[in-house]
């Protein structure tokens, strides 16, 4: 995957006079709308001209589905249990990836610290990145839906629609887990390994490899913990229900109130450069 900060503009240099560091005069007091749509589309610019990285995000999963469908080609009806969730694990996972090097490559070379010279919080900073690589989750889910339902053969009994967004939710989740765990990563392979502390765990327990409630009742309270164990379950009630359930709204809204809590943490974490 090639650098996305290294084809960055450098950001104007901090008014002469000026340390470049923040004050309590100069320091952005709340999110502001045009700070952060202006991170988003500096960040947007950035993928364009990546497109292995923009490949890595968008055809991944779909990639990961075509191959998992003929894995259990001799046996439709184990891909069908399996791959709604597996619908929404994988661009997580590849979410997590992308955003948590993304950022981090943009302290190591200097380009975060020059950024919060400027007017611009870290809220700011969070939620700009936060936009952009939404945008892109949208387009990734929605790919990765319509080839596993039309293409594939998903069969589900809800409807196509929940699914998409449940696994938009997911690739919201791992962005702003991608984004969190960045700030305590010195460098892109300490970022990679924060991956089986993160994810690995979630993966074994979310209960795609056996119900939740036939495990250990200690890693059984554990996977009551983890958002992944909400957004596997919610991908099951639209895998049997034909109606939207409330255990469907209650596991959605936990999936989506754990990115956002996540993303608060991630810009209160938010580091200028890398020690």
């Amino acid at each position: 995957m090639s650098s996305t900060a290294a084809t960055s503009p450098t950001p104007p240099s901090p008014p002469a006079g000026t340390s470049g560091r923040e004050t309590p005069a100069s320091r952005p007091s709340a999110l502001d709308l045009s700070r952060t749509t202006a991170t988003a589309a500096r960040v947007l610019r950035q993928l364009r001209h990546d497109p292995r990285t923009i490949a890595l995000m968008i055809l991944v999963p779909c990639v990961m589905l075509v191959l998992l469908r003929y894995v259990f080609d001799g046996s439709p009806g184990t891909f069908d249990s399996i791959g709604a969730s597996l619908l929404g694990i994988f661009p997580l996972i590849t979410m997590f990836l992308v955003t948590s090097i993304a950022t981090l490559r943009e302290r190591t070379s200097g380009t975060l610290e020059r950024l919060l010279a400027m007017p611009l919080g870290k809220g700011d900073l969070i939620a700009g990145y936060a936009l952009a690589f939404g945008a892109l989750a949208v387009v990734q889910s929605a790919l990765a839906t319509g080839l596993a339902v039309w293409a594939l053969g998903l069969d589900v009994t809800g409807s196509p629609w929940l699914l998409l967004l449940v696994a938009l939710l997911d690739a919201l989740l791992g962005t702003a887990l991608g984004l969190f765990v960045s700030a305590f990563a010195a460098s892109e392979f300490q970022a990679v390994q924060f991956m089986p502390a993160v994810i690995f765990p979630q993966l074994l327990l979310c209960g795609l490899f056996t119900p939740r409630s036939d495990m250990h009742p200690v890693l059984e309270a554990i996977s009551d913990l983890l958002p992944m164990s909400y957004a596997v379950d919610a991908m099951n009630e639209v895998l049997r229900h034909t109606d939207m359930t409330t255990t469907f709204v209650r596991d959605v809204l936990i999936v989506a109130g754990s990115a956002l809590l996540v993303l608060g943490l991630g810009a209160a974490t938010l580091r200028r450069r890398t020690p």
